[in-house]
């Protein structure tokens, strides 16, 4: 029994396998450390390689931002070179989306809210409309008082990522006057903006809401232009890297003359109905007053909700009475005279007596002066108003007469003015339309 011997070769033998384990270990956490150098570098790989030229973007849209250039709206003059619609300076509020993040923006919009007297939560909306990647700036607010401005002059450190800019805006120097001609401008509404995307309009967009504001709008409009810039962290304009300046709209003329139209105005009074002057050698219209009436000037700033009330109200001053239809009454004695005479083969001399009424199918036609006037020609019935000789002058001539004469003074048809786009042509009622409509015959 080598009871030595067994120790020493025992312990020979742990000596040998205990280096042998010692390179076990090594080889492991050689291997281990290759998986996790291979892991860790293909992770740079993919943060240098895959992922670098979205982060690089993300950098340069952080520092790189569009301003859109507004274009001037152009101007429109009377027919004798007086201003009806132009432009003042005023100051706008725009966002860079970008410039924040979602969670980020909240306390800004809060802040610039107050100061604008605009709910957060509708510049939010504004903001959410536009996308937080954007990197082309969305307007807010438009025509802010000089306190507005100032306010945010001094508080902008605080308010990251918006941004106060001169611009013009519409100015209707002489307030009411011819309001319905001229209509206003207003941002447009979603409604519109879906519609007329595709003709170059984007979000924010001031646009002819109403008459040759919103008929002309295509000329009056221009075309946008920007600049595209460098901004440090704080939004401060570094560089301008690209520029492409805005087109000015193109200023048109119309027939009105501004004089005529304040004395139409002043002759129709707070009287609710319209007023036309037309030159009846081409048709030119040179005057159309309509009231009640409204300021188009309220639209070039934020409208107040009082306001918006008023122009709601049961007096519609929105509606232009010009282009509605209403019963001619006695203007219509001048049709039923050019009938007469042209169509009828009645003599200027012709005199008739007058009634209190004219008695036709058993109903009672009433004159306007229950005694009637007496023997009267077509002189002296114009100028009394006569009910009763034009009814009956109307008898002599017949309907078929009459209606052909009040066609062609253009009863019953548009008249084609460009700002008439709610225009009613009227109704001349004939034995057709009788047939038609009631189921009872001519006579």
């Amino acid at each position: 029994m080598a009871l030595l011997n067994d120790r020493t070769q025992t312990g020979d033998a742990f000596k040998g396998r205990t280096v042998g384990r010692s390179f076990q270990a090594v080889v492991l956490m050689a291997l281990v450390s290759a998986l996790m150098i291979g892991a860790f570098g293909s992770r740079l790989a993919q943060l240098q390689l895959i992922q670098g030229q979205r982060n690089q973007q993300l950098a340069d849209n952080n520092r790189i931002r569009l301003v859109p250039k507004r274009p001037v709206r152009g101007v429109i003059y009377d027919r004798h070179g007086k201003i009806l619609a132009g432009n003042r300076l005023s100051h706008s509020v725009s966002l860079w989306p970008i410039a924040l993040s979602a969670e980020e923006w909240p306390p800004v919009l809060e802040r610039l809210g107050k100061i604008l007297n605009v709910p957060a939560e509708e510049i939010l909306q504004r903001l959410e409309a536009a996308g937080y990647d954007s990197i082309e700036s969305v307007t807010i607010a438009r025509g802010i008082s000089p306190a507005q401005a100032t306010a945010l002059a001094e508080y902008g450190g605080d308010l990251e990522g918006v941004r106060l800019e001169a611009e013009a805006v519409r100015n209707y120097p002489n307030g009411d006057l011819a309001a319905h001609v001229l209509g206003y401008t207003g941002e447009m509404t979603d409604e519109q903006l879906v519609e007329r995307k595709a003709e170059g309009y984007r979000l924010g967009d001031v646009v002819g809401q109403m008459g040759a504001e919103s008929a002309f709008e295509s000329r009056l409009r221009g075309e946008w232009g920007g600049q595209q810039v460098e901004v440090d962290s704080a939004g401060r304009v570094l560089s301008i890297l690209g520029e492409k300046p805005a087109q000015s709209g193109q200023d048109i003329q119309l027939t009105i003359d501004l004089d005529i139209q304040k004395a139409a105005e002043a002759a129709l009074g707070q009287l609710q109905g319209a007023i036309v002057v037309m030159d009846p050698e081409n048709g030119a219209i040179l005057a159309m007053a309509s009231w009640p009436t409204f300021d188009p000037n309220i639209f070039s700033t934020r409208i107040t909700e009082e306001q918006w009330v008023q122009l709601q109200s049961s007096q519609f001053p929105f509606l232009n009475r010009s282009l509605r239809a209403f019963a001619p009454a006695s203007t219509f004695k001048i049709v039923t005279t050019a009938a007469a005479i042209e169509n009828g083969g009645l003599s200027t001399n012709l005199v008739l007596p007058t009634y209190p009424y004219v008695q036709v199918g058993g109903i009672q036609f009433w004159d306007w002066n229950k005694a009637g006037f007496g023997p009267l020609g077509f002189t002296g019935a114009m100028a009394m108003s006569s009910d009763t000789f034009f009814y009956q002058i109307a008898q002599r001539i017949g309907g078929k007469n009459l209606i052909e004469m009040t066609r062609r003074f253009g009863f019953g048809s548009k008249t084609g003015i460009e700002i008439g786009g709610g225009e009613s042509p009227g109704l001349v009622p004939d034995e057709a339309w009788k047939l038609e409509t009631l189921d009872e015959p001519w006579v």
